[in-house]
């Protein structure tokens, strides 16, 4: 079945698992988590499969050996496209809405040592300095794990040190409760979107791996 836009029962779904997330509520509901999160999910990642590769749908029930919150199940459901190692394509659907994004989000040391090699190279550094400014300009939110001074060993001062202080780069864009999530035309957004981040991607590929 092709994609047809996530029903307004997904985001009561989700409304209502944040204030009753047990096991009674979700097996009672889990029927609407199947028709009108899970399937719609599927079928959206399907129809961009094509063009970036099949999807990941992550489960829904969260691990809490090591978290104090013992809330068993997650409150989105998220699709993941890797396209290399912990790097790709993202997209979620929450209480708030729909939400898309791109980038890495694995902090390694090695891999951390390579995209701080290539941002500290004049010409990939800038590369990546304009890629993430036109995302930023095209209304995209910059993200990742950050640190809150320079990383050991760089200078403070280095005229890319915003970039230098990353150990994961994402980039995301909320697209809320806008009507387009709740139809067919949300496939083409997404697709849109994804293109738009690619060239990060791409970058994040060529010089951040290790």
């Amino acid at each position: 079945m092709s994609f047809q836009g996530f029903p307004e029962a997904a985001l009561d779904f989700y409304d209502d698992l944040e204030v009753d997330n047990s096991k009674a509520f979700w097996e009672q509901h889990k029927q609407t988590y199947q028709s009108a999160v899970a399937a719609p999910m599927r079928e959206l990642t399907d129809a961009l499969a094509d063009e970036f590769g099949e999807a990941k749908l992550f489960r829904p029930y969260r691990d809490v050996r090591f978290s104090k919150d013992k809330s068993p199940y997650k409150t989105h459901q998220g699709a993941y496209v890797a396209v290399a190692p912990a790097t790709g394509y993202y997209v979620q659907i929450s209480a708030p809405g729909v939400m898309v994004g791109a980038g890495f989000y694995d902090a390694s040391p090695e891999r951390l040592s390579a995209m701080r090699t290539a941002i500290d190279d004049d010409r990939r550094g800038r590369e990546l300095e304009q890629i993430v400014r036109r995302l930023e300009d095209a209304g995209f939110d910059i993200g990742g794990e950050r640190l809150k001074t320079a990383p050991r060993g760089w200078d403070a001062g280095h005229p890319r040190i915003e970039l230098l202080r990353h150990k994961t780069l994402t980039v995301s864009r909320d697209y809320g409760f806008d009507a387009v999530i709740h139809g067919p035309d949300l496939v083409e957004r997404v697709r849109a979107d994804w293109r738009t981040a690619r060239p990060l991607v791409d970058w994040l590929i060529q010089h951040a791996l290790a």
